[in-house]
């Protein structure tokens, strides 16, 4: 491509896709590049769970903007994702559960989350789904979650009709610069921009290293499981305070089992197999948290990718000593924060000040210096 255009965004996962349309709708010429498909890699076997009972305290406000934008996705995206507004709750079993979430809730609760501390009786109450066995429980009313695979064709469609050259199955392998633009390699040649845009999410680490930068990133590689159609066992999101369960009924009456189980891969082979003893430790917390699920049968599981910083917050900004290169990604539970986060970063490309709850994600940060350990 000889056409010098305004910005590459390299990764379309939920961030890049966000950035990009946002950046074209203020008027760049943009080109979204991905080594698959949009939302289709990590952010395509996401179980889209849009809950503020997991997020980081830093994260709670972008997370509060993101589900009004998942809630009205249908407006400024143009088309349906399939989300689901509806309450949350974190159960704890335990004592020490209990108090985890406790302190917890109290975190989230100063940062503006609307989550309150019930007893037992009230969680069965709110879901009498659950078991009788909760001691304590998270409620939060802002809750829900979206289908990834509705997320990505909106995206598309959105992507197309503001004329961002969507080039998929396109892999960079490094980047140049020359005569004040910056060229990407890729095996189908290379893409010339004015600024490039990293949104790999677990591919985060890679990207800064063609400009010279080493930002280590920790890959997750965490395990989800689906059922069978099963009569409603829920109509709430619900999770655990350990992090280690999250449930989620879908209309069509599958339930989707996730959490912080993790299985085999990296993020050069991607996700590769299944750690049987995860997969039945999951399975068996959730049907202790929602006992109807002993009577349905789990039809396929599979892995998905999630990136992490040093601190688990994301790296968003411009990349430390390097002209013109910006990042916005690893964004831990980047479903429930990242539309908002993304938002604001493209805002802040095309001019206006960064806001100041993004500063605090500066990716300067996050580098570390030759010799350190």
């Amino acid at each position: 491509m000889t056409t010098v255009l305004d910005v590459a965004v390299v990764g379309a996962g939920i961030n890049g896709a966000t950035a990009a349309l946002f950046l074209a709708r203020g008027g760049m010429r943009v080109a979204l590049l991905d080594r698959g498909q949009i939302c289709r890699q990590a952010s395509g076997v996401n179980a889209g769970t849009l809950t503020m009972q997991m997020t980081r305290r830093a994260l709670i406000p972008f997370a509060l903007e993101a589900h009004a934008m998942w809630a009205s996705a249908a407006e400024w995206l143009g088309h349906d994702v399939g989300v689901v507004v509806c309450d949350g709750l974190s159960l704890a079993f335990t004592d020490g559960e209990a108090q985890l979430l406790s302190e917890r809730v109290a975190a989230r609760r100063e940062a503006g989350a609307p989550i309150d501390l019930v007893d037992g009786k009230r969680a069965q109450a709110i879901e009498p789904g659950v078991s009788d066995k909760v001691l304590l429980a998270g409620h939060c009313k802002v809750d829900g979650y979206a289908n990834a695979y509705l997320t990505g064709l909106a995206f598309r469609r959105a992507l197309e009709r503001e004329g961002v050259a969507i080039m998929e199955n396109r892999p960079v392998t490094g980047a140049d610069r020359a005569q004040g633009a910056w060229a990407l390699l890729t095996p189908e040649g290379t893409i010339r921009a004015k600024r490039v845009v990293l949104a790999g999410g677990v591919w985060l680490e890679d990207m800064a290293s063609w400009f010279g930068c080493a930002i280590p990133i920790k890959v997750l590689i965490n395990q989800l499981a689906v059922t069978e159609r099963m009569p409603v066992a829920m109509r709430t999101v619900l999770g655990i305070a350990s992090g280690l369960l999250s449930l989620k009924q879908y209309p069509h009456g599958t339930v989707v089992i996730g959490g912080g189980w993790q299985g085999l891969g990296d993020r050069v082979a991607g996700p590769r197999a299944v750690i049987p003893e995860n997969l039945v430790g999951n399975v068996r917390l959730a049907c202790h948290a929602v006992p109807a699920l002993e009577r349905s049968r789990i039809v396929r599981a599979w892995l998905g990718l999630e990136a992490e910083t040093a601190d688990a917050l994301p790296a968003v900004g411009a990349l430390p000593g390097v002209e013109d290169v910006a990042m916005v990604g690893s964004i831990h539970s980047g479903y429930t924060s990242g539309l908002s986060i993304a938002r604001h970063f493209a805002r802040w490309l095309l001019g206006a000040p960064l806001h100041p709850g993004i500063a605090a994600f500066d990716p300067a940060r996050l580098v570390v210096r030759p010799g350190a350990r």
